[in-house]
């Protein structure tokens, strides 16, 4: 069934959810779907703004055909080749013969090592300053490269003046019923989500965010046209959502709670962590939010490790290493350029703990990341007679985060 919805008078969303995809990119976990968002600007010459995935193929063909009928579009935007928005390319060239595509000169590298038939198609290459005038409309493009493909174009609209945004200012989570931010709880129901999103897919490009943050803080900006999740349209919802995006590609937190995070075989390492996160909530007076890192997903513990200034790991020692799922966690913090954080770090070990060692000098080497000392040490199980070395500790991980 045709279900698009009007942005502007003459700006339409022909995009599509997927509730029934498990995983983003086969990695990152979506208990809310994802949605893929694509533009129609119905102008004097018709532009469209990228395509979708092949698992909403269906309906976004059904939304574009429906919305156009006997029009045809003059112009295809391709701010984005990464699949999730260029599957449909070759489906909607072969519909529109006469269309033209308009993307960066990476992007076009990239197009036609996915479509070698799109060979000799008419070509557009836009570049930073380039413009596209459509009747009323005029396109104004910046490149932002690395956030998070290098080819990545973003498009500023002089009449709506709203940024189609490309991946920036994404999230995870389907949208079909709201399309925008305000006629949602975004705070409750996206931000997490939106967080998530933010540092596992750009995390690392923290940079790249930075220099485009530049580029729209010199735009008259009133809407924000992103390729997943809601769209952003009110002026307090954009300062607020484009605050977010400061923090984060800062790598500054959100707040100054606690996060533990623990492995455990047979469950003392975890019995130990959970007294921690209890006596810091109790003597701290702060929010103290405590997982498992073999049952949950790493990216919704990157998504933690973002939002929480103090990250608190309780990690056994596996075949003189450290846990292997706590390893990969480690491996993914490393890999996204984790910064700015305080560390306090706890081992565990029958006869020869070693992980507390192994984790210090994988994060003694992270970007303005500290690490609490004493480390904490367990030997099987917590006991009593542990209980002044538990007591240095937690206060060690209080006044270490107050520095």
């Amino acid at each position: 069934m045709i279900n698009y919805r009007n942005v502007t008078d003459d700006i339409v969303w022909i995009g599509g959810s997927d509730r029934r995809l498990h995983r983003f990119e086969n990695l990152f976990p979506l208990p809310q779907g994802v949605s893929y968002n694509s533009y129609v600007v119905l102008d004097e010459q018709i532009t469209l703004f990228d395509t979708a995935d092949i698992t909403v193929s269906d309906q976004y063909l059904e939304n574009l055909t429906g919305l156009l009928g006997d029009r045809k579009p003059s112009y295809l935007v391709i701010l984005h080749m990464e699949p999730d928005h260029c599957s449909q390319i070759a489906t909607v060239a072969a519909l529109y013969p006469e269309m033209k595509l308009v993307a960066s000169a990476q992007a076009f590298r990239m197009l036609h090592q996915f479509f070698p038939e799109l060979e000799g198609r008419e070509e557009i290459t836009m570049a930073e300053g380039g413009t596209l005038q459509t009747g009323r409309h005029t396109f104004h493009f910046v490149t932002a490269p690395m956030v998070h493909w290098p080819e990545v174009l973003m498009a500023w609209d002089d009449v709506s003046k709203g940024l189609f945004c490309a991946d920036a200012f994404g999230t995870f989570g389907a949208t079909d019923t709201a399309l925008w931010a305000d006629e949602l709880d975004f705070e409750r129901e996206y931000l997490s989500e939106a967080r998530r999103y933010y540092a596992n897919i750009v995390g690392k490009y923290g940079v790249q965010v930075q220099a485009v943050l530049k580029k729209a803080a010199g735009l008259d900006l009133a809407a924000l046209y992103p390729l997943h999740g809601p769209l952003w349209r009110d002026a307090q919802g954009i300062g607020w959502f484009l605050d977010k995006y400061q923090k984060w590609s800062q790598y500054e937190p959100e707040d100054d709670g606690y996060v533990v995070i623990y492995g455990s075989l047979y469950g003392h390492t975890e019995s130990a962590a959970q007294l921690v996160a209890a006596m810091l909530r109790e003597k701290s007076g702060r929010d103290v939010r405590i997982y498992d890192v073999s049952g949950t997903d790493v990216s919704e513990l990157i998504g933690e490790v973002w939002r929480c200034r103090h990250i608190v790991l309780f990690c056994p020692t596996y075949n003189n290493g450290i846990y292997p799922p706590m390893a990969n966690f480690l491996h993914d913090c490393a890999a996204l350029s984790v910064q700015k954080r305080v560390f306090a770090l706890a081992q565990n070990g029958t006869w020869a703990p070693a992980s507390g060692k192994l984790m210090t000098e994988l994060i003694s080497g992270w970007k303005d990341c500290t690490i609490v000392e004493p480390m904490l040490t367990i030997k099987s199980a917590l006991h009593e007679a542990d209980r002044p070395a538990l007591d240095a500790f937690v206060e060690a991980v209080i006044k270490g985060g107050n520095v």
